[in-house]
C-alpha cells in the first residue's frame, strides 16, 4: 500500500508544477521580438539592441511586421500566448496615441498587452527654417506666429504622430494656429522644412540634430525636462516660460496580455539588463535615445497617463485619423 501510494505521488508530481517550471526555465527555445515598423527606425533599433544583449541561453531575434500604424503587429501580439516567447517593441503611437486617436482600434494597449518596461525616451525639438523665420526664442516665435495668422505651416511625420500632437498641444497652449502639412515620415518632414516649403516643426532629436548642427535648421526649444547633452545650448520650453510643456517620444517593451507575474518578472529582468548594458546605453545615447528601463508598474502608470493626455489633445483639436 505504501509503495502504491508513493508511485502515485511520483506520477502526479510532474503535473503540479509544470507551469511554474516553464517560467523558471524560460527560455528553453528562441525568443522573438516583434517590431511594428520597417527596419531602421527607433523601434527597430531598440529591439535589435535588446536582442543583442539579453542575458539568456537561447537566441533572441527581432522581426519586422509593419502595417496600419502598428496595428497589424499589435493584434498579432494580443492574440499570442503569454509564455515569454513573443515580445513587442513599439512606440508612443502604438501604445498610447493610437488608443487616443482611433476609437475602433483593433487592440487595447492596456487590456490586451502585458507591460514590461519603458525602454527609451527622446525629446522633440521645435525647429524653424532660419531663412524663413527670423526668431531666436520661443517668445519671439510665438509673437511671430501671432503676427502672421493664416500664412504659416508646420510639417509632421503624419497625422497622429508624436510631432503632430506635440504641435497641436503647443497651439493650444500659445493660441497660435499654423497649418498642418503631414508627410510620410520625419525625414521627409525635415527635408521640406529645410527647403522652406513649411516654416516650423516639432521633430525627434535624432531626426534633426545633424541639421541643427549644420545650420540648416534652428532649434528654438527642446521638450524635455532638462537640456539635452547633444544640444546643450538649446533651452527647454519650460525654461522659456511654457510651464509643464514636457513631451517625449518613447519606445516600450510589452508582451501578450495575461502573463503570469513570475514570468513577467523574469522577462523584465532580462530586458532591463540588456537595456542597461553600457554599450547599449552608449549606442542609443549617440542617436538621442535615453535608456529608462523602469519597472512594469512604473511603465503602466506612465502609459495610462500618456493615453489620457493625448486623448484630451485629440479631442480639443478635433483630430481624425486618416
Amino acid at each position: 500500500m505504501h509503495r502504491r501510494t508513493l508511485m502515485r505521488a511520483l506520477a502526479a508530481a510532474p503535473l503540479l508544477p509544470t507551469a511554474a517550471r516553464a517560467q523558471a526555465d524560460w527560455p528553453t527555445r528562441p525568443v522573438s521580438i516583434l517590431v511594428p515598423f520597417v527596419a531602421g527606425g527607433p523601434s527597430d533599433i531598440v529591439a535589435r539592441a535588446i536582442a543583442a544583449r539579453m542575458p539568456v541561453s537561447q537566441p533572441v531575434v527581432a522581426e519586422n511586421r509593419p502595417g496600419a500604424n502598428g496595428e497589424v503587429a499589435a493584434r498579432a501580439v494580443a492574440r499570442a500566448p503569454a509564455d515569454g516567447y513573443l515580445l513587442f517593441v513599439g512606440s508612443i503611437g502604438v501604445f498610447a496615441i493610437n488608443a487616443a486617436l482611433r476609437p475602433n482600434l483593433g487592440y487595447d494597449p492596456l487590456r490586451d498587452l502585458t507591460p514590461i518596461t519603458l525602454a527609451v525616451t527622446t525629446p522633440n525639438l521645435l525647429v524653424v527654417n532660419p531663412d524663413r523665420v527670423p526668431v531666436q526664442s520661443l517668445a519671439e516665435l510665438t509673437e511671430w506666429l501671432r503676427r502672421n495668422p493664416g500664412r504659416t505651416s508646420y510639417s509632421t511625420s503624419g497625422v497622429g504622430s508624436s510631432d503632430h500632437l506635440t504641435m497641436e498641444l503647443f497651439k493650444q497652449r500659445t493660441g497660435t494656429d499654423p497649418e498642418h502639412v503631414p508627410y510620410q515620415g520625419g525625414a521627409a518632414a525635415a527635408t521640406d522644412l529645410i527647403a522652406g516649403n513649411v516654416q516650423l516643426s516639432f521633430q525627434n532629436l535624432g531626426t534633426v540634430a545633424g541639421h541643427i548642427q549644420g545650420g540648416r535648421l534652428r532649434a528654438v526649444a527642446v521638450t524635455s525636462e532638462r537640456r539635452n547633452a547633444l544640444l546643450p545650448d538649446v533651452p527647454t520650453a519650460v525654461e522659456q516660460g511654457l510651464a509643464d510643456f514636457v513631451v517625449t517620444s518613447w519606445q516600450a517593451v510589452m508582451a501578450p496580455g495575461g502573463m503570469a507575474p513570475a514570468l513577467q518578472a523574469r522577462v523584465h529582468a532580462a530586458v532591463a539588463e540588456a537595456l542597461r548594458h553600457p554599450e547599449t546605453v552608449q549606442r542609443l545615447g549617440a542617436i538621442g535615445l535615453e535608456v529608462v528601463a523602469n519597472s512594469p508598474e512604473d511603465y503602466r502608470r506612465f502609459q495610462e497617463a500618456e493615453i489620457a493626455r493625448w486623448r484630451e489633445v485629440v479631442r480639443a483639436a478635433n483630430i481624425r485619423a486618416e
